[in-house]
């Protein structure tokens, strides 16, 4: 997949290529967005790097936040622009 590509094309190993889709999640993902996670309306507000090196989705409700696994996050109808890198990462993601 080119997007798979163009993420991962300087990276040596599956650190640098994680580090590569964070790079186009801040690029390219238009945030914020409106999402819901068990039944709850969260607002996507930015992607970040936990420390076990997941990328994790920054979600407020009210003054609450919640770190969410970009790979666990359900994406709304219709999508904000940029989800298809979200794609791209489940696919590259995946087990091998």
């Amino acid at each position: 997949m080119a997007l798979i590509a163009e993420a991962t094309v300087d990276a040596y190993n599956e650190a640098e290529q994680r580090m590569g889709f964070y790079t186009m999640f801040e690029e390219h993902l238009c945030m914020p967005f409106e999402a819901v996670i068990l039944g709850v309306s969260v607002v996507v507000e930015r992607v970040d790097l936990a420390d076990d090196d997941q990328i994790v989705a920054i979600c407020r409700r009210g003054r609450s936040k919640q770190a969410v696994p970009i790979l666990e996050l359900p994406l709304p109808t219709p999508r904000p622009a940029g989800t298809e890198w979200i794609d791209a990462y489940r696919i590259w993601a995946r087990p091998r």
